[in-house]
């Protein structure tokens, strides 16, 4: 059956939906999460990726260590709640000034997250991760994107040789001793059940210690096709849905990017969303703290009908 597509008049107007109803927003409730995108180059090109990260999309450049530190220094001016400093792509272990992202952000007591795929670009800085464990210990993680618990599914999403060197990777983490998590998808027609269990039996033949069935070591992401036909969320969806603003990821986390030809890095609402200029909210921290009208699909239904958050 062919999925219904989105209506084009929906997700127009940034105040009122199609029906003409008032869109919901999202306040900063806190920021407790700051993501930094590394830049959008990828050594793989996978069929369904959030942002189009691939070997050739440079549309997002790489941030340098100084533009992070930058951020971090206004964290502390401005006494903002954050306890997670997340790393994103692309592939951020392309980025080669990653290790001093991190080390930065280790040394003034945040925790870090970087998301991988574990292949040979975080290889390449094995020497430099393993220094950071060592100063560092679990405050940082490292969440590796294994897209199903089965090569075929997996390969069909990242491409072909991909399963492999991923389970390498992930092996090589959790037998180093690091923290080390999962982000799967949901794409096949299985119960959510049926594919932490999954998960749960590829684990335990490699010999990894992660937990499926706690959706904090085992995140499933929702699939994402923003052709698709989804609900616009207004503002009585709150109380209809029983859902609170501030369980939506945009009531407590911002993402960093730097744009190909920019000057400066830009504050963006979302880690789905960093193309869309309505969701650009300034160059600084302080200039990110209004709300945010959810007027796009992922906004519902990534966040609000999936319940999904990428720090999680």
């Amino acid at each position: 059956m062919l999925p219904v597509l989105l209506d084009p008049a929906k997700f127009k107007d940034a105040l009122v939906t199609a029906k003409g109803e008032e869109r919901a927003q999202v306040g900063l409730r806190a920021l407790e999460t700051l993501w930094f995108n590394t830049g959008t180059l990828c050594n793989l090109t996978c069929r369904n990726c959030y942002i189009e990260s691939s070997p050739r999309n440079d549309r997002l450049v790489y941030l340098t260590a100084a533009e992070v530190a930058a951020y971090l220094d206004e964290i502390e001016r401005d006494g903002h709640a954050t306890r997670l400093i997340g790393f994103t792509g692309g592939e951020p272990f392309m980025n080669p000034e990653l290790p001093a992202m991190l080390d930065d952000v280790l040394s003034r007591g945040f925790k870090a997250m970087v998301l991988t795929n574990a292949m040979k670009p975080m290889h390449k800085m094995k020497p430099a991760l393993l220094g950071l464990q060592a100063r560092h210990g679990h405050n940082l993680t490292l969440r590796v994107s294994l897209d199903h618990y089965t090569p075929a599914l997996h390969e069909a999403e990242r491409g072909a040789r991909s399963w492999k060197p991923t389970l390498e990777g992930l092996v090589w983490l959790a037998e180093a001793g690091f923290d080390v998590h999962v982000a799967g998808r949901r794409f096949s027609d299985e119960s959510e059940d049926q594919v932490r269990a999954g998960y749960a039996r590829l684990f335990a033949e490699l010999g990894v210690a992660i937990d499926a069935n706690n959706a904090m070591t085992l995140v499933l992401f929702p699939e994402m096709d923003s052709t698709v036909d989804v609900p616009e969320i207004t503002t009585a969806c709150w109380g209809i849905l029983k859902k609170s603003p501030d369980s939506v990821m945009c009531a407590s986390a911002r993402m960093v990017v730097k744009r190909k030809g920019a000057e400066r890095p830009a504050v963006v609402a979302c880690t789905l969303l960093p193309y869309e200029p309505q969701f650009e909210l300034g160059h600084t921290l302080a200039d990110s703290v209004g709300a945010v009208r959810l007027n796009h699909p992922h906004c519902a239904k990534f966040c609000v009908l999936g319940g999904a958050a990428c720090s999680q």
